[in-house]
Order: C-alpha cells, then structure tokens, then sequence
C-alpha cells in the first residue's frame, strides 16, 4: 500500500497510481485551504468563483510541475506558453491573493513528490489563519463607497446619525461642489451585519435633501 507522504514516487507501484495519488493529495489539501477561507471570509458576499479558482489552481499546478519534471527544455517551454495568456483578473483583498499563492504552493509541492512539506504547510497556514481570524488581528469587511449629494451642508448631522445606526465604521472621503452648487459627499462604510445594501439604499433614499444615493464596494470606483 502506498504510504502516506512518500516524498518520492513509489516505484514499486505503476506511474498511473503515483500520478492519482498526487492529484488526490492537491485536491484534498486545496480543498482544505479553500474551506479555511470561507469560514474566515469577513466580506458581504462571498466570492464562489474564488473557492474554485483556489482548488483548480493547486490541480493545474500540480499538472504542470509533473509535466516538467527536472527538464530545463520543458521548463522554459511552459514558461513561454504561460508567457502568451493575461491575467488582468484585479484582487482587492490581499487576503484572498496569499490564499491563492498557498493553494498553488501546495500544488507545486505536490507536483515535485514534496508530500510532507505540501500537508505540514497546508495544515499550518489553515491553523495559523483561523488563529488570526479568532485574535485581536482579524480581518474586516471590506468598506461599502457611499456617495449622495445634499443641496443643503445643515442636513449632514442627520445623515451622519443613521450612518451610525446602519454601519459599524464610517469615513469621509471626499467632499465635491458640483455645478448646481450642491455637495456631493463620498463615505467609506462598513455595513453591519443586519444591514444590506437595499436598506441602507433605501433609508438614505428616504432622509429629507438626500438625492443621487449610489453605492459601490470596488475600489475603482466612477462617480
């Protein structure tokens, strides 16, 4: 039977349940990382295409690494190949990027035969992650850009009061005098968690001298 972290292919044993143990291995332990980000997931609504992208990713890699081997021929071919596709996909949380960079770390490991150093990191950077989501240090929501405009700056107080009524923080950005003389305010918000977005839209709608409500969670935002 093969052993559970050889470090090494065992040869004993055909290639083709050497190669189905490895990717087995990436699955499960980029599963394990991918679950690990959605029980500390702080956000408003959470990324699906991300849990994915965490798995598949350490599979791919793992495929790659065993296609090169220790061929330097193969290496840099794959480099080239890789070379051609873009990735413009934009990560805003700097969380989610080193989630990804573990889950394709652990695929590489895997890929080379590394079993022992892919599950010993894959345990530890999950345990060290829900430690920090438990701790003084976690993570918070990303905050909600809020704009409107108020024809008059003596109705800012009011709003000001049920910002702190349907949100846990809140910031001012920018202030901006448009052509009709009217202010346009900019809020950096985090929503509470009994508070969505279509509320908190609705209520700004419905305060007195409120007008041209948007709101936006992406930090390049147009307004």
């Amino acid at each position: 039977m093969l052993e559970l972290f050889p470090d090494q292919p065992v040869y004993e044993y055909p290639e083709f349940i050497n190669i189905t143990y490895s990717f087995l291995w990436a699955f499960v332990l980029a599963s394990l990382i991918a679950i690990t980000h959605k029980l500390t997931f702080t956000g408003d609504e959470y990324p699906k295409n991300l849990f994915q992208s965490l798995i598949l990713g350490a599979v791919v890699t793992t495929l790659v690494m065993m296609a090169i081997g220790d061929s330097l021929a193969r290496g840099l071919g794959v480099f080239g190949a890789m070379a051609i596709i873009r990735f413009r996909t934009r990560i805003d949380d700097p969380r989610d990027v080193l989630f990804l960079f573990a889950a394709l770390s652990t695929g590489l490991a895997i890929g080379v035969y590394g079993f022992t150093i892919s599950f010993v990191g894959a345990i530890l950077f999950c345990l060290v992650a829900f430690l920090l989501h438990i701790s003084p240090f976690r993570s918070y929501a990303q905050p909600v850009h809020l704009f409107f405009t108020l024809a008059h700056p003596d109705e800012l107080g009011a709003i000001e009061a049920l910002l702190k009524e349907l949100c846990v923080n809140i910031r001012l950005v920018t202030v901006l005098v448009n052509k009709e003389n009217a202010i346009r305010y900019h809020y950096a918000v985090c929503l509470k968690k009994s508070v969505t977005k279509q509320r908190a839209l609705e209520k700004l709608w419905a305060a007195p001298g409120v007008r041209q409500v948007k709101v936006t969670t992406t930090e390049t935002f147009q307004d």
